[in-house]
């Protein structure tokens, strides 16, 4: 019998290592799966490379890990914010790796790693300091840079509900990055907000398949 349920959030992140690559779902706070990433402070996995669109709010959640100077590098889209503190205050230490990716390539370079692409052509970043030392070819008269796919160790999800093979349905917007790291990574890890019988999610209705998903934990209440 197929069953990728978690008893415990610390079981479900018990494995991620040292050095992992971990990609984080979320836009800001919205699809943050919070309660993984509190798992995975407490885990203590450090020396981290994360993948996310932003680089922390606040206090908590993915800034938290931040703050717990538990992240060597991280891929995002927007590192600065008015409550992005916990960043400003590393990176001006030079404590962190910034790898700064426009958002549209940030999200293709998730999806490429999922789809088995190579890489891709964009002519986002081109001329620009983004470009420097990447590929780039004119075609049809328009200048390209060539950037290649983010692929992950683990992925960390938010998830309205699944069920026990993975399948996922996300609430609105929450969905963000969900679907495509999910498919990115080696291991997925979805918190959900409910775990719901075989059967009682619509399959029109399935966002991310649970092909694409290793694990599900149903957060706390």
């Amino acid at each position: 019998m197929i069953d990728k349920t978690y008893e415990s959030l610390e079981s479900a992140v018990a494995d991620i290592h040292d050095g992992a690559t971990v990609m984080i779902g979320g836009f800001g706070n919205a699809g943050m799966p919070a309660a993984l990433i509190d798992a995975l402070i407490a885990h203590g996995a450090r020396d981290l490379t994360i993948v996310n669109n932003n680089a922390g709010n606040g206090d908590t959640g993915l800034a938290a890990l931040l703050a717990a100077k538990r992240v060597r590098k991280i891929i995002c889209s927007f590192p600065r914010q008015s409550d992005s503190w916990h960043f400003d205050a590393l990176y001006r230490a030079g404590e962190i790796e910034l790898e700064l990716t426009p958002q549209g390539n940030l999200a293709e370079r998730i999806r490429a790693a999922g789809a088995g692409i190579g890489g891709f052509f964009t002519p986002t970043g081109y001329g620009t300091l983004l470009a420097e030392g990447k590929e780039t070819r004119l075609i049809d008269g328009k200048h390209y840079v060539l950037e290649s796919p983010i692929h992950a160790d683990f992925a960390l999800i938010k998830a309205l509900r699944g069920d026990r093979w993975g399948n996922l349905v996300y609430r609105k917007t929450a969905r963000n990055f969900g679907p495509i790291m999910a498919m990115a990574a080696k291991t997925t890890i979805a918190q959900v907000s409910e775990i719901v019988a075989l059967g009682e999610l619509d399959p029109e209705n399935i966002v991310t398949p649970g092909i694409f998903v290793q694990r599900v934990v149903k957060e706390a209440a």
